[in-house]
């Protein structure tokens, strides 16, 4: 068996070519079109309609004897969340790279998350028909711009260099033999690359069906199988998909062990907000398909498959999490940096729409949605204007509902700006009783949050202090300018609960109560956050790239040159940058690209940043927060 993933820069062919392996290895009888919108990996309306990947999609094939299962990505930066879950899923990669445009700003993104997580792969240069196509002089870009150890197969000097410097073995037969056959160097080849030691490149063009069967080859022979021994259950789940007839389905990977049909499982746990304690809950499945669509009822280790009747959500892990070749992390790939307000076309489905993009949320954790009951307005986290549009077209095919947005504006954080002391003493009306006192200081830039207790367990019983804990990100999710807190060090200093009157809700009514008075106390500093952004753009264009950059208030950090073309890397204002896409079209005819991810977060003036408008109630408004803490306000303190 092989689990593996197609990858590419949006438009270098990827989509076709799996529809080329599918249709080479069998498993359909023609080929679909991208531009015509039949083809089999982009099933939803929207994908047939625009003719992109939007999601992830998995299909079945055979070759050689070996099932492997094919996971075709999204290639367009908005999508990098589905991207990323997918690298949840995989044992190895296949890299599409166009022999006209070569490696392109989003090459190289994918291959450094693709090493970042040691998953091995091969490169497939594509396109080989289009006129300028040159397969050595993009395979001396990948060597050159992504690793030293990828070489053309049909090179046997350069393949030699490449295995001789991954194998000791090798390099002691270079140094004492004359030479080396060739056959033997194919031959060491596949475990190496199994091993993600070395990365082999193919040739050819998916459109006329040329290079496939090598490509097809490559997958059983350089990538690795599963690891299937692992008895212990290890599941993740990476993706959500809506069946008519079953419903909610569950894409997940396992890693060890087995499910099946009619078993329960053990969900995450969930943190309760009344008491604070971790709950955990029992999910029974209904039904298992494996990625054919075939119910098989029943998924091992090392098998890939859509289970029915759980509410997993996508990013949770059932079983032992230290079986996981790679920490699931949603984020690390890229996180959305705008934010826009979302407003049904009819006003009196406003909750509907709040409630529709809730579910949408729990299928991507990246898509973030905040109500606020006393405005109505729904506020949603967004990577870009594409990912709107599809969002705008899945409420409206889904649940039926029209939409539009605001313009996007950045999300931005905040810190404290000097050491400061906070306290909280709820203890009226009775019955309630949490004193808390902590100490919050200024942290280095992209620290985080940490946290500590200096309270005795006879002041403040150690599950009250576990429930402070579990309330600190509730407390930070909005400062004093209205964004997440972070880069913060805070320490519990004092504080006490009463052996009669602390309710187990106390401590998370408390909790946000003395942050906020914390925050008061050590004044605001607002953080905007900073794009790491290469431009790969002809050399000419460059003079003019570069001063753009300095009028975005950004810096030039290296600027490299290679034949016509140049390689500039920057540092840039997030908010500076929204619309530059569309500026460097202009300014190079269409033939630059820019790869974009989060750098950190700086100092931002507050004139040249935003104030954000506070969610639900204010906990320094304590008769207020109070009630609501209660519910006896609409919405509590937990629904922000």
């Amino acid at each position: 068996m092989r689990n593996i993933g197609i990858f590419a820069h949006v438009d270098a062919g990827k989509t076709t070519l799996s529809e080329q392996l599918l249709l080479k290895a069998g498993a359909i009888r023609s080929a679909g079109s991208v531009d015509s919108g039949t083809a089999h990996t982009d099933s939803l309306p929207v994908e047939q309609k625009r003719g992109i990947s939007v999601r992830a999609s998995c299909v079945r094939l055979n070759w050689r004897g070996q099932k492997i299962n094919l996971i075709d990505t999204p290639g367009h930066t908005d999508f990098s969340a589905e991207i990323e879950r997918s690298l949840w899923a995989l044992d190895g990669a296949v890299i599409v790279v166009s022999g006209a445009e070569g490696v392109q700003p989003q090459t190289e993104q994918l291959f450094d998350a693709l090493n970042a997580q040691h998953i091995p792969l091969f490169f497939f240069i594509n396109k080989m028909d289009r006129e300028g196509a040159d397969a050595e002089r993009v395979a001396a870009q990948i060597r050159s711009m992504l690793t030293p150890q990828a070489d053309l197969l049909n090179d046997p000097e350069t393949l030699l260099e490449a295995v001789c410097n991954a194998d000791d073995t090798m390099m002691e037969r270079y140094l004492t033999e004359e030479s080396i056959p060739n056959d033997t160097v194919r031959a060491v080849l596949p475990p190496l690359a199994q091993k993600g030691a070395v990365f082999p490149v193919l040739r050819g063009s998916a459109l006329r069906g040329e290079g496939i069967e090598a490509v097809l080859d490559g997958i059983v022979d350089f990538l690795p199988p599963p690891d299937m021994s692992k008895s212990a259950l290890s599941c993740v789940a990476f993706a959500v998909e809506h069946d008519r007839t079953l419903g909610r389905g569950v894409w997940v990977r396992l890693y060890g062990g087995q499910i099946e049909n009619r078993s329960a499982i053990t969900l995450p746990g969930r943190i309760n907000p009344v008491t604070g304690e971790e709950t955990r809950v029992q999910s029974k499945i209904t039904q298992i398909r494996d990625v054919s669509g075939t119910d098989t009822g029943l998924l091992k280790a090392g098998e890939i498959g859509v289970v029915y009747g759980t509410q997993m959500k996508v990013g949770q892990v059932v079983g032992d999490m230290e079986l996981l070749p790679r920490k699931v992390q949603p984020g690390s790939f890229r996180t959305p940096l705008t934010t826009v307000r979302a407003k049904a076309d009819d006003p009196q489905k406003q909750r509907e729409l709040a409630a529709a993009c809730q579910i949408l949320s729990d299928e991507d954790p990246l898509l973030k949605t905040r109500f606020v009951h006393d405005t109505g307005e729904l506020h949603i986290d967004a990577m870009g204007a594409i990912q709107l549009e599809i969002l705008q077209d899945a409420l409206k095919t889904r649940f039926g509902l029209a939409a539009h947005f605001s313009n996007p504006s950045i999300i931005y954080r905040e810190t404290v700006a000097r050491k400061a002391v906070g306290f909280c003493a709820y203890t009226m009306p009775k019955p309630c009783w949490a004193i808390l006192q902590f100490v919050l200081s200024p942290a280095p830039r992209g620290s985080g949050v940490s946290f500590r207790s200096e309270v005795a367990g006879r002041d403040i019983l150690p599950r009250y202090q576990h429930q402070v804990e579990q309330a600190l990100p509730l407390a930070l999710s909005q400062g004093r300018l209205g964004w997440q807190v972070t880069d913060v060090d805070i320490v519990l200093t004092g504080g006490s609960h009463h052996q009669f009157h602390t309710h187990p809700l106390d401590f998370i009514v408390a909790t946000p109560w003395a942050i906020q008075d914390g925050l008061k106390n050590g004044g605001s500093v607002l953080l905007e956050p900073f794009l790491s952004v290469r431009f790969r753009i002809p050399k000419e264009t460059s003079g003019k790239i570069m001063s753009d950059v300095n009028t975005m208030r950004g810096e030039v950090i290296a600027i490299n040159s290679e034949d016509d073309s140049a390689s500039v890397n920057c540092l840039i204002p997030a908010s500076e940058s929204l619309d530059y896409p569309v500026r460097l079209a202009q300014i190079t005819g269409g033939r630059g690209g820019m790869a974009v991810r989060l750098h950190g977060y700086r100092n931002c003036p507050l004139e040249l940043g935003a104030i954000a408008p506070r969610r639900g109630v204010d906990p320094l408004d304590t008769s207020k927060y109070i009630l609501a803490a209660r519910s006896a306000l609409e919405g509590g303190i937990f629904d922000l």
